[in-house]
């Protein structure tokens, strides 16, 4: 009679989304466009535009500039950004614990975000968070190609572009209701698990593990 081979599961990969999931980028993003705005004589509503965080810098850009100097006003944002942007910057209540959870579980933790790669790493830089990898510069689908090099199974993130990029990596879609994407409408767009904030992040962790194996 044959044995059973019982293998363990491999290790987990977590993937987490940046802006107004692990940090709450509205009071930086919202003095850079300011900046912005003052550098170069172009009304923005700044108030307006951290309402509707998640999208690459240029869908937000277009709404004030014309479309032929989106790539200049874009480098200069990003130019601009470290000195103002990153100390203003707070994490997210949970941010922390929901990565240590995943490390504590002998798993792996990533982020995936659509912000400029180089600021993306200086946020968690300053607010001492270190996950394994940052990926930038990928957005709602595009995300699924960080998500499926590093074998990511799960991503967590609060707008229905992230969800739309795990589905598409084929990773289970956990949404956290802190951005603009209420959970109704995170839970429509197909997320698996919606969670009020990352602070109910590490009790849903202990519950999927076993689920998983």
């Amino acid at each position: 009679m044959a044995h059973m081979a019982f293998t363990t599961p491999p290790a987990l990969t977590v993937g987490f989304d940046l802006d107004m999931t692990l940090i709450d980028s509205r009071p930086g993003i919202r003095a850079c466009y300011q900046a912005l705005s003052e550098r170069t004589g172009t009304y923005i509503d700044a108030d307006l535009t951290v309402t509707r965080l998640g999208p690459p810098l240029a869908e937000e850009l277009i709404n004030w500039f014309p479309a032929e100097e989106i790539p200049a006003m874009a480098d200069l944002y990003r130019a601009m950004y470290p000195t103002i942007a990153i100390t203003a910057t707070p994490a997210m209540t949970g941010a922390r614990e929901a990565i240590a959870a995943v490390r504590e579980a002998g798993g792996r933790a990533i982020v995936v975000t659509a912000k400029y790669e180089p600021n993306a790493k200086l946020h968690l830089a300053h607010l001492g968070i270190e996950p394994d990898a940052v990926i930038g510069d990928l957005w709602a689908e595009q995300k699924a190609e960080a998500l499926r090099e590093h074998d990511a199974g799960v991503y967590v993130g609060d707008h229905v572009g992230d969800v739309r990029g795990a589905r598409t990596a084929g990773a289970l879609s956990v949404g956290v209701a802190t951005g603009p994407c209420p959970e109704e409408e995170l839970r429509a767009a197909g997320a698996d698990v919606v969670l009020t904030d990352l602070t109910e992040f590490p009790r849903w962790l202990s519950d999927y593990l076993p689920a998983r194996a």
